[in-house]
């Protein structure tokens, strides 16, 4: 099922899929049938997904979370914070990450090649086993420009690249965690007017934090842009919801999200409206697990799409998802 997760369309096709995804990770993978089995929850099958027990994504800390003895091609690290343990996604098959991306990219945005992409990602590219880095080189390399690449806060140089863009018939596509973001936005005048400005989360301890909608309010008024974008994700999936600016996020059909009780994590909310932690079905985790019960508080609504509304007290901040709406 690797592969054909990525023309999912329909619900039933997708509880489908969920369903194979459980059984088959239930069998051949040892961390999460043993969480199965503590839980009292080792099924033989589901009806339907809030039947399917979801594995805390502190796991990653500290286990090997993968499926069967295939040695993992590729280790994506998270930033964590200082003195915290990171989590570790053992990746197998790296081109169904690559798949993953790609095909989310192109669902929400088109083509990377209407795009000059580039990146402010200071803190990631300074260390090994970046997810976020890996995606962003492949969308650089896609989009096939000549000026595509990873660069610094220079007001100058970005400015430059939306002009550049602009003349050689594209968009500029820049992508940065926030404190960067905010970083570029304060170091004097940039008009980035009909540029695609997305941010993925996160000070990394450089910034105080602040809430999205004030976040998105200052690099609006900086880089004179109607709105800014959105990335969700994080080191232990292998897909992204994104936000076209609105505080809602929209995942790619073989992504969705549960609401859990936070009071029961075994309970899931059959209602839309309903404020509770964040739980993720990502069928391209199909060799380490797919179902993820994150740190997050968050809701959904009727459409499918989600809102991000903090964190739990007692999680750690993280990765790409820190920040509050």
């Amino acid at each position: 099922m690797d592969e054909w997760i990525f023309s999912i369309r329909a619900d039933s096709e997708f509880l489908e899929a969920a369903g194979e995804a459980f059984v088959r990770q239930r069998e051949s993978n040892p961390v999460y049938r043993e969480f199965l089995s503590y839980s009292g929850r080792l099924k033989e099958r589901v009806e339907k997904l809030s039947d399917i027990p979801f594995l805390p994504v502190e796991f990653f800390r500290d286990r090997r979370v993968i499926c069967g003895e295939k040695p993992a091609a590729i280790e994506f690290r998270s930033s964590g914070t200082t003195g915290s343990k990171p989590s570790i996604h053992y990746v197998t098959d790296p081109g169904l990450y690559e798949r993953s991306f790609m095909s989310s990219f192109n669902l929400f945005y088109g083509d990377p090649g209407k795009y000059l992409m580039a990146a402010l990602l200071p803190s990631y590219i300074e260390r090994e086993g970046s997810s976020l880095v890996y995606m962003a080189e492949r969308l650089i390399k896609e989009s096939s420009h000549p000026e595509g690449g990873f660069y610094k806060g220079d007001t100058g140089l970005i400015v430059k690249l939306a002009a550049e863009a602009a003349t050689s018939g594209r968009r500029l596509f820049l992508l940065g965690v926030s404190f960067a973001l905010l970083d570029l936005a304060e170091s004097g005048s940039c008009d980035l007017g009909g540029s695609v400005v997305m941010e993925t989360g996160g000070m990394k301890g450089r910034r105080k934090e602040i809430i999205r909608r004030e976040l998105h309010e200052i690099l609006k008024s900086r880089f004179r842009i109607s709105s800014v974008h959105s990335e969700y994700g994080m080191t232990e999936l292998l897909s992204q919801a994104y936000s076209s600016g609105d505080g809602l996020f929209y995942p790619p059909p073989w992504m969705k999200i549960l609401i859990r009780d936070p009071l029961d994590p075994f309970s899931i909310y059959t209602e839309a409206g309903r404020t509770g932690g964040i739980n993720i079905i990502d069928l391209a985790n199909i060799n380490s697990c797919s179902f993820i019960a994150t740190g997050d508080l968050g809701r959904i609504h009727d459409d499918g799409s989600f809102e991000v509304i903090g964190r739990f007290d007692e999680s750690d901040i993280r990765g790409c998802n820190l920040m509050a709406v």
